[in-house]
Formats: C-alpha cells, structure tokens, sequence
C-alpha cells in the first residue's frame, strides 16, 4: 500500500511538472511496474473490460480471474498507437505466435480464452465474487500455495468455444514471419486456399489499422520476448513519447479523432501504405529520448519472465 501511495504522489508531480506527454508515464507505466512489484500478493479480478492500463496491472500477477464478463483486447494499432502498459511482455510470453495476432489485429478474447492460453489463471462466474472476495478477506497469510488453495475452491473448468484459439496452426503460420507484409501476404494465400472467411476479415483487419503501427508493434513483441517486464515498460514509454511526438507521424491523433472523437472511422494514415513505412521511421520509435525528457526510470528490481 505505501508503494502505491508513493506512485500516486509521483503520478500528481509528473502530471503538474509535465503536462501530456509525462501523462503516459503516470497513468500507466508507474502504477504497472508499482503494482508488478507485489506480484506473489496480488489476485486480479477481470470482471468485464480488461484493456490498457487495467491489463496491465492486473496480467503479470500470480492470480488473474476471469469470468463470462471478461473482454481483453490490445486494439491500440486501431488508432495509430502500440500495445503499451506492459503488453509487449505478457503478449510476447503467450503460446506461439498469438502474441503478435493480438497486437496488431486488436482482436478480442473473452474469458475462457483467456484461461486457455494462459492470460487467466481461473475461471469462475461472477455470481461467485462476492463469496471469493470475502473468503480471500478472511486469509491471515499472503502464502501464494494458500490463495491457491482457496481461488480453486471457487474456480471451474471451462472450455473456450470456437475461436483464434481453434486456429492456432494458422496463427503460428502466418504471424510468425519476419515483417508486416509477408505475414499478411500469408494470411491472404490461406484465405485464397480454404475460402475461409476467418481469414479474410482477419487480412481486412490488418488492412484497416495504421501501418506504421502494425510494423512498431511487431518489433516490440518480438524484443519483449526476450526482456524484462520492467525492460518492456520503459521501452513502451518512450515508444509512446515519440508517438505522441508528432515527429515521425500524427497517426495517434488521427486514429483518435476518426476512432474516438469524430468516429468517422476513415483514418487518413501516415504513411498510407506498409510499403512508405520506412526502418528508419519504426527505428526511431525505438531510440532515446531527447535531451528534454528523460528515459523512464523504474522504482523496481529486475524480475523473471510472465509465466
């Protein structure tokens, strides 16, 4: 509790020092990394939209429930951002290549896949909270084998129905190539050669989304493979900071205005094509800050990887 307190003073200090851009940094990567550092103390309960900052507070703990209310998604490629608030660690930890399928088509999962590909570790339904709530209120210790204990004495096997998650072959196939345009040329043979309308809305998706957006977020799942949650949380931040920047694009403008003000939903993306986004744009998304705001320096130990 007195961590985050302190968050919460760092949040309100950033916020009147710094204005927007330091917002990102306040609303989701401090609370994240504040939250992730009791992870062995920590049962989330994912009743209803589990997107953004609420994700990732709640997915790298040790206990996340899930329910018949639970919608998680990543559909920050929609309007011209990139999964953040840790997204690029616990997706880039998911079986095979599903991981990038969320990120860059912003899909959603309801709770029983969740469970099933390891993003909830239980499964219950929400008439159930209350009852868990107060016998986890009754606990004298924070023994993480002693919460398990009593979250399964609630808990229920559930089986998801047919989604992505009945796909997971093609997933692999088609998103575990190196760049944008050779996963998405996949995606079209397969739609050509199953006359699988799955496949087509999934090539009308990534046709829709920002492309600049689509190849940052690919090289972040692929590098928060093999990072840290807190390694991912201070690349995510400065991503976003040279997002919001405006130098390189104004795609995260746009996509806000035609998704979330206007909602127009006919984004006019920059670069419009996979083809005018150049290494050097996505390559700057990855690189230092300017002498004016300073890389995100997080209050916490290294940790081992989402499991």
């Amino acid at each position: 509790m007195q961590r985050l307190k302190e968050a919460a003073s760092l949040i309100r200090r950033n916020l009147h020092s710094y204005g927007f851009l330091t917002h990102h940094r306040g609303l989701c990567s401090i609370p994240d990394a504040a939250l992730a550092d009791d992870l062995d103390n920590q049962v989330a309960i994912l009743n209803g939209i589990t997107m953004g900052g609420g994700a990732g507070v709640s997915i790298p703990g040790t206990f996340r429930l899930a329910t018949e209310r639970t919608v998680f998604a990543t559909p920050e490629t929609l309007i011209g951002f990139h999964p953040d608030a840790g997204a690029s660690f616990y997706l880039s930890h998911l079986p095979g290549h599903l991981g990038e399928y969320l990120a860059l088509t912003g899909e959603k999962l309801n709770g029983a896949e969740m469970v099933a590909c390891g993003l909830a570790t239980h499964y219950l339904h929400s008439s159930r909270l209350q009852s868990i709530e107060e016998q986890l209120g009754t606990l004298v210790t924070d023994d993480p084998s002693v919460v398990e204990s009593s979250l399964e004495n609630y808990s229920e096997l559930v089986y998801p129905e047919k989604g992505v998650l009945s796909r997971i072959e093609t997933v692999d196939k088609c998103f575990s190539h190196d760049s944008v345009e050779e996963i998405i040329d996949t995606m079209e043979s397969e739609a050509a050669r199953m006359n699988d309308a799955w496949c087509v809305s999934t090539v009308k998706r990534l046709k829709e989304v920002s492309p600049l957006s689509l190849k940052v977020s690919l090289r972040s799942i692929r590098e928060g493979r093999f990072q840290t949650l807190d390694q991912c949380l201070v690349r995510e931040y400065r991503m976003s900071l040279q997002g919001f920047s405006k130098q390189i694009s104004g795609d995260f403008l746009e996509g806000v205005r035609a998704r979330v003000v206007e909602k127009d939903l006919a984004p006019k993306w920059d670069p419009p094509t996979l083809e005018l986004v150049s290494k050097d744009m996505v390559d700057r998304y990855f690189s230092p800050l300017s002498e004016f705001e300073a890389d995100l320096e997080l209050p916490t130990n290294l940790r081992e990887a989402f499991t």
